[in-house]
């Protein structure tokens, strides 16, 4: 079962319908145009009853056309390719690099379908579907659309695996400080998710990553080593950087072990907070008595030095 991956290499979350479900959802639209199809002829028939054979048989044909097959192209349409049966399965008509279909589009599905659905009682588009490697009929062919899933189970956030033993600390000297937060989100999206796209496609995609950060750093790629594991490396070395200028500058841990810089029992706290001086509420004046100073703490304290440290000028 495989995703959609645009011409960019970027797999989408759409997966392609298959037959059961397809099917499903064509007979629950079936349902309802029968439904409509006869409502509407029976109103008709009330309404028309005094025109001769050949306008009823008119109005039946004009009937059978804009209520089988154009009524399922509006839908499509204003819906964006959310029929009635399409959204009751979880399924979507987008186009081929998955973006959502136009009036053209629901036009060519419509205008084939009366002809491999209706007309064939759907036997030449249960053979297109099962023939086709993404499940597509003759319709979705032509129009260059496709039937995805748009209700699938949500996948795990992809996981990335560390640099092997032999890069851990090797970049440490390295100066990360040009390259953009764009081209790092750019290089952790591609290492969570390099194993769901094809080798051929992710190794091509890992080299031009690398390449652009070996010339933001200024140090190239190591030989011998792939581009996917340089990519791993330096971008686990920026992390490390992160966590430790967090650690550094946000969490101060004291003597006594404690976050925030408190102090333990028996010890001052490394970095705690040191309030300021207390100011002196009235300056001295030339030739005027120093300021009183404050009570002396202990028995130690000089009553001569002044708890301010404000000498008075000569």
């Amino acid at each position: 079962m495989s995703e959609l991956v645009t011409g960019e290499a970027v797999a989408l979350e759409l997966r392609p319908a298959r037959l059961p479900s397809r099917a499903l959802a064509v007979l629950l639209d079936l349902l309802v145009a029968a439904v409509a199809y006869i409502a509407v002829s029976v109103v008709l028939l009330l309404t028309t009853s005094s025109l001769d054979q050949a306008a009823r048989t008119a109005v039946s044909i004009a009937t059978f056309v804009l209520v089988l097959v154009g009524a399922p192209i509006a839908v499509e349409t204003l819906s964006h390719g959310r029929s009635l049966g399409k959204l009751v399965c979880g399924l979507r008509v987008v186009r081929d690099d998955g973006g959502p279909i136009r009036f053209r589009h629901a036009l060519v599905r419509g205008a084939i379908g009366a002809f491999e659905i209706l007309l064939t009682f759907g036997v030449i588009a249960c053979i297109a579907s099962l023939v086709s490697a993404r499940g597509r009929r003759l319709g979705d062919v032509f129009a260059g659309t496709l039937v995805v899933r748009e209700r699938v189970p949500v996948a795990r956030t992809g996981f990335i695996a560390p640099p092997p033993p032999g890069l851990a600390g090797r970049f440490s000297q390295l100066d990360l400080s040009a390259v953009p937060d764009g081209l790092w989100l750019a290089v952790r999206q591609y290492l969570a998710r390099m194993r769901q796209l094809d080798p051929q496609v992710g190794r091509a995609m890992a080299e031009r990553l690398a390449g652009d950060l070996a010339a933001r750093t200024g140090a190239p790629v190591p030989p011998g080593v792939p581009a996917s594991d340089y990519l791993a490396a330096v971008l686990q070395e920026r992390q490390a950087r992160e966590v430790r200028r967090v650690f550094e500058n946000g969490s101060v841990v004291g003597a006594g072990g404690r976050p925030g810089g408190v102090a333990g029992a028996g010890g001052a706290a490394t970095g705690a907070y040191v309030p300021p001086s207390v100011p002196v509420e009235r300056a001295a004046s030339p030739g005027s008595a120093a300021p009183q100073s404050a009570p002396p703490r202990g028995e130690g304290a000089s009553a001569e030095s002044p708890a301010t440290g404000f000498v008075p000028p000569a």
